[in-house]
């Protein structure tokens, strides 16, 4: 007989247990195009977008996420770290708006300037667009409820030298009221721009909610209500609304993804509450 003791071995004395550990991930810059899985929802998508802490992913059914950057990703079952680029291929990085990304920047005090738009969903698509240009130059964006409302904002803010104030506006063609309330408030510090559509939602190329061209509807509807209803997205209630417009938000990645006539005039309002 052979004496055997089942309890006799120390599995630990070898230490074989430490080197099973697994290694710590790559680490791979987060460059444009760069194709990773987010392990934890299993998306699966190209790098669009790098922002500080976030970046954006768009999957071959032109859907796009945005994740931590401090997420667990994989590259062809590999695990790997991202990070912001250390030094782009091609050059620098350029922010969603096409200008170059500034890497670090401090934070820095609101100049007294201002930027105001019509509604939420217009606030909401500069921030995506032009977000990372207005916190490098310090501009806030603000939104009025409505452009009726424009007066009374201008008669409380008092716009003056070093205290400019530009607005953007829906719909602002010749004899609308828009047109009227704009030349009523216009002076040397306040610039009123618009654009043609009307509303902002239209700023975004029709091909990226898969139409050919924006459906016209007619002036006795309610013109984001009968958007949905041709589309056939639920709208009976405001919130049927807002998740219309997060799905058309949603596919806007760059200043590509919007209109001329919208791309200028927000151009235009940045360059005036910034000049000396």
């Amino acid at each position: 007989m052979t004496d055997f003791d089942r309890y006799g071995d120390d599995v630990l004395a070898g230490g074989t247990w430490k080197k099973s550990k697994r290694p710590e991930p790559r680490v791979v810059d987060a460059v444009r195009d760069l194709v990773v899985e987010e392990t934890v929802s299993g998306f699966t998508g190209a790098v669009v977008r790098v922002e500080a802490q976030t970046v954006e992913l768009v999957d071959w059914k032109d859907r796009v996420r945005a994740f931590p950057l401090t997420a667990s990703f994989a590259m062809d079952g590999e695990p790997v770290r991202l990070r912001y680029p250390q030094a782009a291929p091609q050059g620098r990085m350029r922010s969603a708006s096409g200008s170059f990304a500034v890497q670090d920047a401090k934070a820095r005090t609101a100049l007294p300037s201002r930027i105001f738009v019509e509604g939420r969903h217009d606030a909401e698509l500069v921030e995506k667009v032009w977000g990372h240009d207005l916190r490098v130059e310090g501009v806030a964006v603000e939104y009025l409820e409505g452009v009726d409302n424009l007066a009374d904002v201008l008669k409380e803010f008092r716009p003056g030298p070093g205290r400019r104030v530009g607005v953007l506006v829906d719909h602002l063609v010749k004899g609308s009221k828009e047109s009227r309330i704009a030349a009523a408030v216009s002076d040397a510090n306040v610039l009123v721009v618009g654009h043609p559509y009307v509303d902002v939602w239209q700023s975004v190329k029709p091909a990226r909610v898969g139409l050919a061209e924006w459906p016209v509807i007619p002036r006795s509807i309610e013109w984001k209500h009968g958007i949905c209803q041709a589309l056939g997205w639920p709208h009976e209630e405001q919130a049927d609304i807002a998740r219309a417009w997060q799905r058309i938000l949603g596919q806007v990645r760059t200043f590509a993804d919007l209109e001329p006539a919208f791309l200028g005039r927000v151009e235009e309002l940045i360059d005036f509450v910034t000049a000396p």
